[in-house]
């Protein structure tokens, strides 16, 4: 596992760094420089979908954690997933053991972010429907629509099956091993000794609570819709003002790439080829699709830095203070 993720490290920067050669870097830079400091208010933009995630995670929670210490977890998660070289789900394992250690049960804690990683694959295949109606409407490129939604028809039997397998199966087990693989050493210390069979019981029995799974998949939605507010606000600052259907549709599909090649870590390469090729199909040049995508990894680093050095200078303090 951790050799397909190196490997597909390795081989997202090579395609990211290749696009960017064929595609003009001097062009690129250029435009970056014209839209200069405004690039800098997508940092602060950020946190309005985290925080409308953090909501659906106090859904599922029914109110036990407070939404601040949800926002701060799901700041760490957002940020390990982007930056660190780890699966694009690697932040969740770590978010489980950031909320048990919080006094939350251990078996409800981690039941709440396999719900919550389920409602994420349901708010994110709505979210492509949207993108789908969008850049039919925004193109009119039928055979793409077309393929688009072939795959989408292709797709629904598997996340059938994820919630039929949550809600009547046993699956934390083999979850908890595959994330061991991805994240080695980083997994959280605070659920040892959280039995399995604990988790799936606590696990279906969430399944079984529908209000609170429809609120969770709202907020989610609501996230992902708020999150093409900075394709949307980037691409009008780097001089391709679009309409918010081309926002919706250029984010959408790209984040569906993204979580499908869920391997590469921080989707590296993967981001830029969807950019390029459905930002051609609205008609955006390769430049400006690649300038869109390096505008979207400065924000990552400028947001995800700060949170990654905050959470190891707490973790450092309060592993100093219980050695003494």
């Amino acid at each position: 596992m951790k050799l397909a993720i190196r490997t597909g490290l390795l081989v997202g920067v090579g395609v990211m760094i290749a696009l960017i050669l064929h595609g003009g870097a001097a062009q690129i830079l250029d435009l970056l420089g014209r839209a200069s400091w405004l690039l800098l208010w997508l940092v602060p933009l950020r946190t309005l979908p985290i925080a409308l995630d953090a909501m659906g995670w106090s859904a599922l929670l029914a109110g036990d954690s407070p939404f601040l210490r949800l926002f701060w977890i799901a700041c760490i998660r957002d940020a390990i997933n982007r930056l660190l070289p780890v699966a694009s789900v690697g932040g969740e394992f770590v978010g489980v053991g950031l909320l048990a250690r919080t006094g939350v049960d251990k078996a409800r804690a981690a039941a709440s972010v396999v719900v919550e990683i389920l409602m994420t694959l349901v708010s994110q295949y709505l979210f492509v429907v949207i993108g789908v109606v969008c850049i039919l409407y925004s193109s009119g490129a039928v055979p793409l629509t077309v393929n688009l939604a072939v795959g989408l028809a292709v797709s629904l039997p598997v996340i059938v099956l994820l919630i039929a397998l949550l809600r009547y199966g046993a699956v934390f087990g083999p979850l908890q091993r595959i994330g061991a693989r991805m994240l080695g050493g980083l997994t959280h210390p605070a659920l040892a000794g959280a039995g399995s069979a604990d988790i799936d019981e606590a696990v279906r029995s969430l399944s079984r609570a529908h209000p609170l799974l429809v609120r969770a998949l709202l907020w989610q939605l609501g996230g992902l819709i708020a999150g093409s507010a900075e394709t949307w606000f980037a691409l009008r600052w780097l001089g391709a003002p679009v309409g918010i259907a081309e926002a919706l549709a250029l984010e959408s599909l790209t984040q569906a790439v993204r979580s499908f090649i869920f391997l590469v870590p921080a989707g590296i390469g993967v981001q830029e080829v969807s950019l390029v090729e459905f930002g051609r199909v609205l008609g955006l040049a390769p430049d400006m699709a690649l300038a869109l995508s390096l505008a979207k990894r400065m924000r990552e680093i400028l947001f995800g830095v700060p949170v990654l050095i905050a959470w190891q200078w707490i973790e450092g303090r309060r592993g100093f203070a219980g050695r003494r």
